[in-house]
């Protein structure tokens, strides 16, 4: 794969109270070289590894339901989890 798949990723749910004010409909938009919108630390740690690989061509076929261009990363806050979905938009590369 010779050219970047650009990635989004969007808060999908949270239960309880993020603590850094997320909202469901959030997004956040690593480009290699900057990540556009808030995150916060942990959250960010938590969705990099999926983020990396999809921006490579990575695929995930036995996760979220056999959608090979969409994975799923919760927060690492086990009182206020928020579920980010990591998705590539082949169609524009960046």
């Amino acid at each position: 794969m010779s050219e970047l798949c650009r990635i989004v990723a969007r808060v999908k749910s949270i239960e309880g109270t993020c603590a850094l004010g997320h909202s469901v409909g959030d997004e956040i938009v690593p480009d290699g070289k900057t990540v556009r919108g808030r995150v916060c630390l942990h959250a960010l740690y938590s969705i990099l590894p999926k983020v990396s690989a999809m921006r490579y061509g990575a695929h995930y076929p036995l996760l979220d339901r056999g959608r090979r261009d969409v994975a799923t990363r919760a927060c690492p806050d086990p009182q206020n989890p928020a579920v980010v979905e990591v998705r590539r938009a082949p169609e524009e590369r960046g």
